[in-house]
């Protein structure tokens, strides 16, 4: 079988890419060893949503009464939550299969190993292989939990993200190791349902590549909901010989051992880089990364990379970008790059964080003169009508040109605002128009508005 592009991978970056690719002509197949819609629609970004929408809906029967309501026996049921939230995922998957048959893509079923000369070696669950060959081949493999030495995972006492999704039962009791946003976002759940959870940190700060505002705003609301955090602390060994699991950790002022049922190693991600045939084909690769180019090429003509596999930001949405940048290249279209230092990061967390461009210490760091503005939700109408104060709206522009260097949110609903200021930054938007662009009210999207006043001394409702 011959194809235009042939895409080893099927998650947000491989279907996307091959969606974009068949709409622009190219005879099109995805390689995928598992589930359509790959880590992010099957054990990743849609499932964990769907786990933190019931943790939202029982925190506000838990407090119905703040809003003047009546509920009596609130209780949940753990097993049903993660049905529901496998059903999500199953739907989302059957989603992508009907957007491949639309779209007249090929999908095939196995594992793929890339071969020179522009081929690849499909191995099917039975072991049978098949080859097939392609003008461009696109590894999208994505990435998987990262194991530690010293934190081996053995799907039981000791988990990755996937199984915390799939517990057969609610723990009582469980450290979370790291507290970027898979670390936080599973802390937030379990706790929710009533999990005794500690989270584990290395770095000073919980959700460290965030602004150290929101780093504590996160901290204060995270104790203020019950969970105990240690910062500036490691695990350095577990022992799972007995019940459940004992954790020794270093901390400043010494080690100290913790008790748990289970504990949760969200520590990163590794590539699938793995037994692909890189080094059979001479692809090279930099720390767990295939080096590529502005337009995703490898070193090899005719091979190109995407997503996690690649020295970009791991998220979903940078993966679906860099695939359809790919192949508009391809295409011979008028492409441009992206733009990393345009990229937004969110965390589902209750509350919820969302950022894109520097934070204020790496803005000083750079030698800008800054305007910085804040405006708390507890100053929103719209918040504290809602019940959901917590947080605030922070923005940071260059004071000689207006240039609007960052902007960083952490309250309700804060995921679904950032793509204002995305969208801002990426027309290269000043502080006085967005000061000036009328903003509707009672919104969440006013403190965007009301901090840029902030910033310029402008600011009414504080």
């Amino acid at each position: 079988m011959k194809y235009d592009v042939l895409i080893i991978g099927s998650g947000p970056g491989g279907y996307v890419t091959a969606i974009r690719a068949s709409q622009l002509g190219f005879k099109t197949a995805v390689v995928e060893k598992e589930n359509l819609g790959g880590i992010c629609l099957n054990w990743g970004c849609i499932p964990t949503k769907a786990l933190l929408k019931s943790a939202q809906v029982y925190d506000y029967l838990k407090h119905v009464d703040e809003y003047g309501l009546k509920a009596e026996a609130i209780d949940k049921d753990f097993d049903a939550v993660i049905k529901r939230s496998r059903g999500v995922a199953d739907g989302m998957s059957k989603g992508v299969q009907f957007l491949m048959k639309k779209n007249k893509i090929d999908i095939i079923d196995g594992f793929g190993k890339i071969k020179a000369n522009k081929k690849v070696d499909v191995t099917a669950e039975d072991g049978t292989v098949t080859e097939y060959s392609a003008d461009n081949i696109i590894i999208a493999t994505g990435a998987r939990s990262r194991v530690l030495p010293n934190l081996p995972q053995d799907g039981k006492k000791v988990i990755g993200y996937r199984e915390a999704m799939t517990l057969p039962k609610q723990p009582k009791s469980m450290i979370v190791v790291g507290s970027g946003a898979i670390g936080v976002e599973f802390a937030h759940f379990y706790n929710s349902m009533g999990t005794d959870v500690t989270i584990v940190e290395f770095q000073p700060t919980i959700v460290p590549v965030e602004d150290k505002d929101v780093s504590k705003q996160m901290e204060r609301s995270f104790k203020k909901s019950g969970i105990k955090i240690m910062t500036s602390s490691s695990v350095e060994s577990v022992d799972t010989s007995g019940d459940g699991v004992k954790a020794t950790v270093k901390t400043k002022k010494g080690e100290e051992v913790l008790e748990a049922d289970i504990v949760l190693s969200a520590v990163g991600i590794k590539t699938n880089i793995e037994n692909i045939g890189l080094e059979d084909v001479g692809i090279i690769t930099d720390r767990d990364k295939i080096l590529v180019n502005d337009f995703y090429q490898t070193n090899i003509p005719g091979y190109f990379a995407i997503g996690d596999v690649t020295p970009g930001p791991a998220l979903a949405h940078v993966a679906s970008a860099e695939g359809i940048t790919c192949v508009e290249k391809l295409a011979g279209l008028h492409t441009e790059t992206i733009d990393y230092g345009n990229i937004p990061g969110c965390t589902y967390a209750t509350p919820e964080i969302a950022s894109v461009g520097l934070t204020e210490d790496q803005a000083k760091e750079k030698g800008y003169e800054l305007k910085v503005g804040k405006f708390p939700f507890s100053a929103s109408g719209k918040a504290k009508a809602a019940g959901t104060p917590d947080g605030f709206v922070k923005v940071i522009f260059d004071a000689k040109y207006g240039e609007w260097l960052g902007c960083h949110m952490i309250g309700a609903g804060v995921t679904d605002m950032i793509a204002e200021a995305v969208l801002g930054r990426k027309l290269e938007t000043t502080g006085h128009e967005v000061l000036k662009t009328i903003h509707p009210h009672p919104t969440m999207s006013e403190a965007v508005m009301e901090a840029v006043a902030d910033a310029y001394d402008e600011v009414i409702h504080l």
